[in-house]
């Protein structure tokens, strides 16, 4: 049996209470991707945010994070993760404070931009630590819990922010919370995390950083807007352009370049290259997909924050479950065809749901959609991610790791970005002859009473979101009871019909990555030559 020596690894000991802690500093990160959301309304009306800056409050921090990941988990290999954790760590604690008592639009679009930096520093950390750290015949469940850990954070995200909104009355709390858990998670890595680095790193490949920070920002750029204004427009098609430009130099760079900070040689296993495609396509239909159920709860359900967040726990506890036993379930599979079973699971899932959702559809039924496809999710997520680490060296544990978080961050703004077009574009068709009418009755309205500038604003409502058509139905409900239930009537029949739509094609798209994933993923994880450490036999093991 091939074990990590506890005499070459000092995190051997105490691998198991380092997971602990390294599980609460990855609490932290994966919070955020989702606590935030139940905290726009209320920072809207705060700060007087447009839904522009709103926009670019979420979106400043995924742009800065996915842009840095690769290039900060190459520096944790040469400098130490230890030590990538732990400024993380710090600056994540500085730019939460930051954030929390931001009063200006501008001032929390860039802290949330800061905290973007500081979560490209720890994402990566953690999961290459736990690599690094654990032997071989451990890692597996090692990383399942690891991926719990972050699928519970997602989860809990909406519940957590909700709950705080509701007792402390304001938005700020959202990012205070934060402060206590990253003390926690700093005392407890420091004490019983080991340092690990790559011990022949090379010097930092300069053009390879700046190429890869520029192409991808640029593409999560592209893909961010043209979720928002449309994949025509001049600033998209320029966006991907700048993107395919860098990325293609960058990936010819690093073929060629003998000290490369992403090794091109990694893509010819395909047990990291087929890994990486089933999580960009997982990740893609399981955030649009989790996004629009958000919605769906509080806008057309008409639950509040915390209640649609309650609502969605059982996605965050069968998520988790399931990720937990994943290991054991691969340990029988094998890792082709367990994350290619739980990719159709979820498949089910969103079938199920796009069949189901209805505005009135009860709870009852839609919890076991939400089941369903995060129960898949958990199965599929665990060993794809210990099929992409397992696959490259431990000593490039750091770059594997921020590879991996890489695809996961395009594949979710992707799912954003596509589904949410198709499914705008079906709710637009909806609205169509209801914003028609609605001009027609307001043009009998005298001017003093609804202004031109009060009528626009209320067709750009309805026309903007299905939020925006139930805060315009609010606001004329006084005056016209009736064209306001019509107003939310159909706009949430729109929406439903949106969703179905997306859900549908989602659950397609999963179908096509369980059927590449049986095609190109091979059976077991095709391991890396063994570095010293992993090959030494530890003096505990009976082997």
């Amino acid at each position: 049996m091939e074990t990590v020596s506890a005499e070459l690894n000092p995190g051997y000991a105490n691998r198991w209470r380092s997971l602990f802690f390294i599980c609460i500093s990855l609490l932290v990160v994966s919070l955020d991707n989702t606590i935030l959301n139940v905290a726009i309304p209320s920072i809207s009306r705060d700060l007087g945010a447009t839904g522009s800056e709103l926009q670019w409050i979420i979106d400043s921090y995924i742009l800065v994070f996915a842009a840095l990941l690769l290039t900060l988990g190459a520096l944790g290999d040469r400098f130490g993760r230890k030590r990538a954790l732990q400024v993380g760590l710090v600056l994540f604690g500085i730019g939460s404070f930051a954030a929390g008592i931001s009063h200006t639009t501008e001032m929390l679009i860039a802290t949330r931009a800061f905290l973007g930096l500081a979560g490209a520093l720890i994402l990566p950390s953690t999961l290459s630590i736990v690599t690094a750290t654990f032997p071989r015949e451990e890692r597996a469940q090692a990383i399942a819990i690891w991926a719990a850990v972050f699928g519970l954070g997602v989860g809990l995200g909406p519940l957590i922010g909700g709950w705080l909104i509701e007792q402390f009355g304001s938005w700020n709390a959202v990012f205070f919370v934060n402060l206590p858990v990253v003390v926690v998670a700093v005392i407890g890595d420091l004490l019983f995390v080991a340092e690990s680095k790559d011990p022949s790193a090379p010097r930092i490949d300069v053009p390879g950083v700046v190429l890869s920070i520029i192409g991808l920002f640029a593409l999560v750029y592209g893909i961010i807007e043209a979720g928002v204004v449309g994949w025509t427009e001049p600033n998209v098609l320029l966006a991907f352009a700048i993107a395919a430009v860098f990325l293609g130099a960058f990936g010819l760079w690093e073929s060629r370049y003998p000290h490369a900070m992403l090794p091109m040689a990694f893509f010819r296993n395909m047990s990291f290259t087929g890994a990486n495609l089933a999580l960009v396509l997982v990740t893609f239909s399981l955030f649009g997909s989790v996004f629009f159920l958000s919605q769906y709860l509080q806008s057309v359900k008409g639950f509040t924050a915390l209640e649609a967040g309650v609502r969605i726990l059982p996605q965050a506890l069968a998520l988790t479950f399931m990720t937990s036993q994943s290991a054991r379930i691969s340990a029988r599979l094998g890792t082709k065809y367990t994350v290619a079973l739980g990719i159709l699971i979820s498949a089910a899932g969103l079938f199920y749901l796009s069949q189901v959702l209805e505005i009135d559809t009860p709870y009852s039924l839609i919890v076991i959609g939400q089941v369903l496809l995060t129960s898949g999710l958990g199965i599929a997520i665990s060993p794809a991610t210990n099929s992409v680490m397992g696959s490259v060296p431990v000593q490039k544990a750091g770059i594997g790791s921020a590879m991996n978080d890489t695809t996961r961050q395009l594949g979710g703004a992707l799912g954003i970005a596509v589904l949410g077009t198709i499914l705008n574009s079906v709710y637009l068709r909806g609205v169509a002859p209801l914003v028609t009418d609605v001009r027609a009755a307001l043009e009998n309205v005298p001017t003093p009473v609804v202004t031109p500038e009060i009528r626009e604003q209320i067709f750009t409502g309805i026309e903007r979101s299905i939020q925006g058509a139930v805060a315009v139905a609010g606001r004329i409900s006084a005056a016209n009871p009736a064209l306001a239930d019509r107003i939310l009537q159909e706009s949430r029949m729109a929406f439903v019909d949106g969703m179905h739509t997306a859900m549908l094609i989602g659950a397609i798209i999963m179908i096509g990555a369980a059927l590449l994933t049986l095609a190109i993923l091979p059976a077991q994880v095709q391991r890396p030559a063994l570095n010293p450490i992993e090959a030494t036999p530890s003096p505990t093991s009976g082997d």
